[in-house]
């Protein structure tokens, strides 16, 4: 036997499953001066930036923006090796993965971190005729929908049944508000020569939510400046109210009230992905599987569950939110963990270093709270904020120095979105998640 084959007999084995946030930032700890070898495997052959994709959708950034080369991040790293493919069934006694091809991997160690995806708690209507923005693909076609909607506006601007522009957005969390935003944006910014012949004063943008504020992870100082500029810039609020049913021409509320519309937007929250239901253990909230503190799944030592994926606890024991920089951090503890483990160490209970949370909700218009006692901060300072974080949590160089580029010609210039229309006829009908 040559002397690399037998290395790599000797070498333990770490498959990964999602290349998302806290997959990537797993991998790429474990790259870093380790004698592991470890597969990368995602049913896309890139990690999207999923902060942005609200941006991609609105015309603000293009998708090269916010979407990275697995391949092209692991370059350097001869250990580790990127699979495309899509994990349809996990053996988690033998931490054994098989793709929808027939692909097979194992290892000595397994960390599932799939992901999520659009949660419609079965509500009728909801997967057939809303656009979710939960990925790349949600963001390309909420783009070209809006696009299609101008298009459709500007071609029967002359007749005497002219379209309405009237546009849902389902969910105030931060999803939800930086969507509402950004599209307020659009309408009151867009460039007077792209549509001539539009009276975009005359477009309504409804936000709806059961709860009874926007952003409830937030503080009230934090909800209020968000409520007041979202009203200052033309969103209408629906607060307090669920949805029953959409259709292909209205919003049906709890309320018994119908809201038209010709596009709706699902930011109404996410649940695991399905791999979650095919893996032998019940899940728990959301779909997601519940983690011990040091990120295994109980009774399956070797195996880790991450991100959005899991349910992790903070300390005061209940589940922390789905945030970027809580599937950063417990990628990279995993990370800690396994090489802690096949160094014949302890390994260690995650704890998760709390720096705040941030939204945008439009030009000049942000909120940041900083820190674990989340100190509030609001207005320009706050988008200045918002804009480095992002740009500093951006993958590759090149994108940080793109995203910025983009931010300021938007900034500086006119709004740019995008009037190729390379999508046309999109289908009502969301991608539907892949079942097992």
């Amino acid at each position: 036997m040559h002397q690399s084959a037998k290395t790599e007999a000797a070498q333990k084995h770490v498959v990964i499953i999602g290349g998302g946030f806290a997959g990537l930032n797993c991998a790429k700890k474990l790259a870093s001066g380790s004698s592991l070898r470890i597969t990368l495997i995602d049913k896309n052959n890139y990690q999207q930036f999923q902060p942005l994709l609200y941006q991609v959708a609105t015309g603000i950034l293009s998708p090269e923006n916010a979407a990275f080369n697995l391949r092209d991040v692991f370059v350097h790293d001869q250990n580790v090796e990127v699979k495309m493919s899509e994990i349809v069934s996990v053996d988690l006694t033998a931490r054994r993965a098989s793709g929808r091809d027939g692909d097979v991997y194992q290892g000595d160690y397994l960390v599932l971190a799939a992901g999520s995806v659009a949660n419609f708690f079965r509500i009728p209507g909801v997967d057939q005729y809303t656009f979710p923005m939960y990925s790349l693909q949600d963001a390309e076609r909420l783009r070209s929908r809006i696009l299609e909607m101008l298009e459709a506006a500007d071609r029967e601007s002359g007749s005497s049944g002219k379209r309405s522009l009237r546009v849902v957005v389902v969910g105030a969390g931060p999803t939800g508000v930086e969507t509402a935003g950004a599209m307020a944006d659009i309408l009151q910014r867009m460039p007077k020569h792209l549509y001539p012949n539009l009276d975009l004063s005359r477009a309504s943008i409804t936000l709806v939510d059961m709860g009874t504020k926007v952003l409830p992870p937030f503080t009230q100082k934090s909800q209020e400046y968000a409520a007041h500029i979202l009203n200052e810039r033309g969103v209408t609020l629906r607060l307090g109210h669920s949805v029953k049913e959409v259709t292909a021409s209205d919003v049906l509320l709890s309320d018994g009230s119908h809201l038209e519309a010709e596009l709706v937007v699902w930011a109404g929250g996410l649940k695991a992905s399905a791999l979650s239901n095919s893996l032998g253990i019940k899940p728990g909230h959301g779909s997601r599987i519940d983690v011990q503190p040091d990120l295994t799944v109980a009774g399956y030592p070797g195996v880790y569950a991450l991100g959005d994926f899991a349910n992790i606890n903070g300390d005061d024991g209940k589940p922390l939110p789905q945030l970027a920089a809580v599937a950063q951090q417990a990628g990279r503890h995993c990370a800690a963990n396994i090489l802690a483990d096949a160094s014949g160490k302890q390994q260690r209970p995650f704890a998760y270093l709390d720096k705040g949370v941030m939204a945008m909700v439009g030009r000049n218009a942000a909120v940041a709270e900083v820190g674990s006692v989340h100190y509030p901060i609001t207005g320009v300072l706050a988008f200045a904020a918002w804009l480095g974080v992002h740009a500093a949590l951006l993958t590759t160089v090149r994108a940080k120095l793109d995203a910025f580029f983009e931010w300021a010609w938007d900034y500086f210039g006119s709004v740019h979105v995008s009037p190729i229309l390379d999508r046309a006829n999109v289908d009502w009908a969301p991608e539907k998640p892949s079942t097992p």
